[in-house]
């Protein structure tokens, strides 16, 4: 190297040690941070980076899915004082799981750190965790609750019994031990991230079993403790939607080659409407009869059969807006447009589910192979539809 080259070398460094520099050496660790309303901790957060990560040349993205309260707002402010602190802004999605994937995918970082933005996490163990990966001999560093010197804050008993119960499938399902899957506290190589990339889920909270279970090997894994601290400021995202997500994730990474784990939670819904179809059809048709008499009781079975097909229709597209399309969930007016396309594809399918239904039972007189094939039918059809008119990608 001549003494030219080397007076340039000396710059950039001298540059990236100034905040005031027009040049700053990339980034060895990039700290994803995905937020929804948590617009208080985000300078909480920042400045708690800052002092434990010293001189380390770190960066911190927020992946904010439009938080209502203006996190991404907070960030952006933040941004403009401290080029290390970046922002991607998500409108019309949601999911932890899928905002990590994209956080990793927006830095260029060899290293990438996976942390919650509501200060519960310990940030000071970073630095031991970015000094156990840079050795090379392992692919990720789990921060963890259940090694000695974890712990699990001030989690209830049942709470801990739930994770404790968690973890358990998660470490039958991945290939790789790791004694605290559910964490979401993690640091990886780019390359482990990468290997992972293409069969991940990106679906709901637990970003670290989706990597192991999707890693094509085993990954090497190394866990450092750390106690899970009380929430600041903000409210806690954990709700029942969490333990469905967490179990579409596991069936998932089980069946999802297969079949995919949307349709399952479709179908699993549409279960659900058939009882409330028969509990409906039930109530109505005995209140009718009873107000009526039995002397037309085929006209009120008709009616019966109406509202219950309606009641358990509404049930049907409401459950599956709350679950199986939640990081596509309609809301305001597109609910009800949702609901009215629904009707209308599920009303299609109720014609075809019939016509090859009766087409079979008249060729072969098998009454149940002839009913399940118009339910398969009108499943599948019902699912590709809805997909495409009433929960469709919008660009």
């Amino acid at each position: 190297m001549d003494s030219s080259q080397q007076g340039l070398v000396s710059s950039a460094v001298i540059a990236e040690r100034d905040p005031g520099g027009a040049f700053r050496l990339p980034a060895e660790l990039s700290i994803i941070v995905p937020t929804f309303n948590e617009s208080r901790n985000v300078p909480l957060l920042v400045e708690a980076l800052r002092a434990a990560l010293g001189d380390t040349r770190w960066e911190v993205v927020f992946v904010d899915d439009n938080s209502p309260d203006g996190t991404a707002d907070q960030a952006r402010a933040l941004a403009l004082e401290d080029p290390r602190v970046r922002v991607v802004h998500r409108f019309d999605r949601r999911g932890l799981a899928s905002a990590c994937v994209e956080g990793i995918l927006a830095t260029a970082a060899p290293y990438v750190a996976v942390m919650d933005g509501d200060m519960q996490h310990d940030e000071t163990i970073l630095l031991d965790m970015l000094a156990r990966i840079r050795r090379g001999d392992i692919d990720l560093v789990v921060g963890s609750r259940y090694v000695e010197g974890g712990g699990m804050g001030d989690w209830n008993k049942c709470r801990i019994a739930m994770s404790e119960f968690a973890t358990m499938l998660a470490n039958k399902l991945t290939k790789t031990a790791i004694g605290d899957p559910m964490s979401g506290f993690f640091m990886l190589t780019r390359a482990a991230f990468m290997g992972s990339l293409p069969g991940l889920s990106s679906v709901g909270f637990k970003i670290l079993l989706d990597i192991a279970a999707s890693s094509p090997t085993p990954l090497r894994v190394a866990e450092v403790p750390f106690t899970f601290r009380t929430r600041q400021h903000g409210e806690s995202k954990l709700d029942g939607l969490v333990l469905w997500e967490y179990l579409q994730l596991l069936l998932d990474k089980a069946f999802g080659h297969v079949v995919p784990i949307r349709f399952v939670s479709f179908a699993l819904v549409g279960g659900s409407g058939v009882v409330v179809h028969f509990f409906v059809l039930t109530v109505v048709l005995q209140i009718l009869l009873a107000v009526f008499g039995t002397a037309d009781e085929a006209r009120w079975f008709a009616v019966g059969q109406a509202v219950a097909t309606l009641v358990a229709t509404s049930s049907n597209f409401f459950l599956n807006n709350i679950l199986t399309y939640s990081d596509q969930r309609l809301k305001g007016q597109r609910l009800w447009w949702g609901w009215l396309t629904f009707n209308l594809v599920c009303g299609v399918g109720l014609f075809a589910n019939v016509g090859i239904a009766r087409w079979l039972y008249q060729r072969h007189n098998y009454l149940i192979l002839s009913a399940l094939a118009g339910i398969a039918v009108t499943t599948v059809w019902n699912y590709s539809m809805s997909s495409i008119f009433t929960w469709r990608k919008r660009l």
